[in-house]
């Protein structure tokens, strides 16, 4: 068995350890991303995370050598958090529990890997490896705080596009009063799955299709207004829709369904950048 072959039977040894110990946390996490729409984009990760991986290609030059000096103490921190936390179980709320116990089962995959490959493959990887971290479902306390943000900002959206066309309209925090009607922005209409899988997109899409770091920062930032700017532009649709239109619109189709068409806008959106800003990579240098 040459060197790499024991690289490789050792590391998947150690994935197999970790994903048998944490087999309860693991499948408590995948029935939340799979119930429920808030933690839809963690079905998203592994399958992004193996595709950058290949992507990039660093399994075709994974390094020779071993990196126990950084993979074993990120090992033994898995270790630790993962004991500590079974040893205050009564002390944690389940989210924050969950939370620890998915980022003591990251940080062993990652430990692995830069156990296993040494500094200069995990270099090479990193990109893909750090996507594991979206793994941990955040706790609740944060995830009601994102989805409270999306649902100020898809009603200040709102607002402003119905005062751009003349709309007469109050906002209350998250309700808008227009003649004719009142609109609440519920949780439900912050979009967090789609705001969630637009920044997955526009991350993996930056990743691969930009060269500058400063680039796919400035196009992995955009996202987050864009999405914003969808939910309100979903909004102030159907109101007007609704308003002008046919009532049926304001619990119709569009309002129930219609999120994908407004994800795509956003979607052209963050491609629209993307090509801009590759024309301006490609510009030679004078």
């Amino acid at each position: 068995m040459t060197s790499q072959q024991k690289q490789k039977a050792v590391f998947t040894g150690l994935l197999f350890i970790t994903s048998l110990l944490g087999w309860r946390p693991l499948l408590t996490t995948l029935s939340l991303s799979w119930r429920n729409d808030e933690y839809t984009y963690i079905l998203l990760i592994v399958p992004f995370s193996i595709a950058l991986f290949f992507l990039e290609r660093p399994a075709k030059h994974l390094a020779s050598g071993w990196g126990i000096p950084v993979g074993l103490p990120l090992l033994l921190s898995a270790v630790g958090l993962a004991v500590a936390v079974g040893i205050l179980p009564s002390r944690l709320v389940w989210d924050m529990r969950l939370s620890c116990e998915m980022l003591a089962i990251v940080l062993s995959y990652v430990g692995s890997f830069v156990l296993c490959f040494g500094l200069e493959s995990t270099r090479r990887a990193v990109f893909p490896l750090v996507c594991l971290f979206g793994l941990i479902p955040l706790p609740d306390v944060v995830m009601n705080q994102t989805v409270a943000i999306l649902q100020e900002g898809s009603a200040w959206s709102a607002h402003v596009l119905l005062s751009v066309f003349g709309v007469p309209v109050v906002q209350n925090g998250v309700i808008l009063k227009i003649p004719d009607l009142t609109i609440q922005v519920a949780q439900e209409c912050s979009s967090i799955r789609s705001s969630s899988l637009l920044l997955i997109t526009a991350l993996i899409s930056a990743k691969v299709l930009l060269r500058s770091p400063w680039h796919r920062f400035l196009v992995i930032a955009l996202a987050i207004p864009l999405s914003v700017a969808k939910n309100g532009l979903r909004i102030f649709t159907i109101a007007i829709l609704g308003t002008r239109v046919d009532p049926a619109y304001l619990s119709g189709r569009l309002h129930r369904q219609g999120g994908i068409l407004f994800f795509l806008v956003a979607l052209v959106g963050i491609f629209l950048a993307i090509t801009i800003v590759r024309r301006r990579e490609n510009q030679p240098a004078y």
